[in-house]
């Protein structure tokens, strides 16, 4: 019953992160209108160097999938672990409504990285 909860829950964030990635290309979804002021010129800062956006969406979609896939799910969280980090930052500092999303994203990851512990050992150990 655990593992069938936490694939779904990998399956359902895999698809947000794709879905935040494709995004970062295709600009399909609107800007909310009550998005802070902070956040808005943070995200034109981010679109001005020209190669981040498009950096950061394809390691979202590699890491979306990658979390999807339970064969490939401890490479997927530590993929997205630097993007989150940042997501989670971000909005800590510009936009602290998005919090509650953003920790459960958290604690599917930290989830996936507990879970996953004894796969990530041999490349910490001598």
């Amino acid at each position: 019953m655990k593992q069938k909860v936490l694939s779904i829950l990998c399956l359902l964030t895999g698809l947000m992160f794709i879905n935040a990635g494709l995004d970062k290309f295709l600009h399909y979804m609107p800007i909310p209108a009550d998005l802070p002021e902070k956040m808005i010129k943070t995200g034109m800062a981010f679109a001005q160097i020209g190669w981040l956006m498009p950096l950061v969406g394809a390691v979202e979609m590699a890491g979306g999938v990658l979390l999807a896939v339970p064969r490939t799910r401890a490479l997927g969280a530590i993929v997205l672990l630097p993007v989150l980090a940042g997501v989670l930052l971000t909005n800590i500092t510009a936009a602290p409504s998005g919090l509650p999303i953003v920790a459960i994203f958290v604690a599917v990851i930290a989830w996936v990285i507990a879970d996953n512990w004894e796969k990530y050992l041999p490349v910490v150990s001598r």
